[in-house]
């Protein structure tokens, strides 16, 4: 077939949908169990299809990506050093596709959950999902439902009966509830690469300078926003304010201004130098993540399991 750009070689034409140039999950976790295990065979018989399927299935991607996979011989299957390196990827994208389900699974499951978890929204997006897919190897047959949202929604989900247990990350906690601290977390400041701030060669951006500048924030009421603004000793200047995390790298991505953003919720995009760290002096910036409850009303049962593995260890 020839692509795009008249090359008959079966490889994909740059652009189009990531769908297209992406391999599907099953062939994924194909790729994985020959790794694994040694043979194809043996991993066609673990992922439930036959030895032709399985074999289709790994040339097809081969072709999709453009480069040799598997070599395979009367002894077996052996990566090939392309092989390895997709490998180590799909082990990744394959376990974000299970704390995706999970996710997902929490929300369909909201009308008739026995566990209703409330969590502000780094945590709801970058801890919670590992905590869930450990509560569900614990607890097979516990559906739990999640309501994500700042701080204070969190709260008041709580208050209000809505959730059992909910995490936050503000530095005051209202009346009512009892809380315990689970992890420590850091806010930074980060901008896009061409952003004066990450060229500049003379020191550290100060807290007088950060006060006055324009940021792209969460809104108020988030945990990330009053860590800020306790921080600067007054409130901080929006340039934009947004309701997600999500959102907010976006912008800073596009190079609309600096943003502060948990250092949990940018290490893919620091890692590729999407947005670079931007060094400050004279504010504290760290802050607790904390599991809450109503007062008197300690955690039982799922919600005390929960608790539990937040403390055990950190997911990922």
């Amino acid at each position: 077939m020839t692509d795009a750009r008249g090359s008959d070689n079966g490889t994909q034409a740059p652009g189009g949908s990531l769908a297209h140039r992406v391999p599907d999950l099953g062939a994924l976790e194909l790729l994985l169990a020959v790794a694994r295990l040694g043979s194809l065979g043996a991993a066609a018989r673990e992922t439930g299809i036959t030895q032709p399927a399985a074999s289709s299935r790994i040339r097809s991607m081969e072709r999709q990506l453009g480069v040799a996979l598997v070599d395979r011989s009367p002894r077996g299957s052996r990566l090939t050093d392309a092989g390895a390196l997709v490998t180590d990827w799909a082990r990744r994208v394959v376990e974000a596709a299970e704390a995706f389900d999970v996710g997902a699974q929490a929300l369909r499951d909201r009308r008739d959950s026995r566990l209703r978890v409330a969590a502000s929204m780094t945590i709801a997006e970058y801890l919670l999902p590992g905590w869930l897919i450990a509560l569900r190897t614990r607890r097979p047959d516990t559906a739990v439902s999640l309501l994500a949202g700042n701080s204070a929604v969190v709260a008041e989900r709580l208050l209000s009966g809505e959730a059992d247990l909910g995490f936050v990350e503000g530095l005051t906690l209202p009346g009512g509830l009892d809380s315990a601290v689970i992890a420590r977390d850091r806010l930074i400041v980060v901008t896009a690469p061409g952003h004066p701030w990450a060229r500049r060669r003379r020191g550290a951006v100060s807290a007088e300078e950060l006060a006055a500048t324009p940021l792209i924030l969460r809104e108020k009421g988030s945990g990330t926003r009053q860590v800020l603004d306790a921080a600067l000793g007054s409130p901080a200047v929006p340039l934009i304010e947004l309701s997600s995390t999500t959102a907010v790298k976006a912008a800073a991505v596009s190079g609309a201004g600096p943003a502060v953003l948990s250092e949990l919720a940018v290490g893919e995009e620091l890692a590729s130098r999407r947005l670079v760290p931007v060094p400050v002096e004279g504010v504290a910036l760290a802050r607790a993540l904390r599991a809450v409850w109503p007062a008197g009303h300690r955690p039982a049962g799922p919600a005390r399991e929960l608790l539990s593995l937040t403390r055990s260890g950190r997911p990922g």
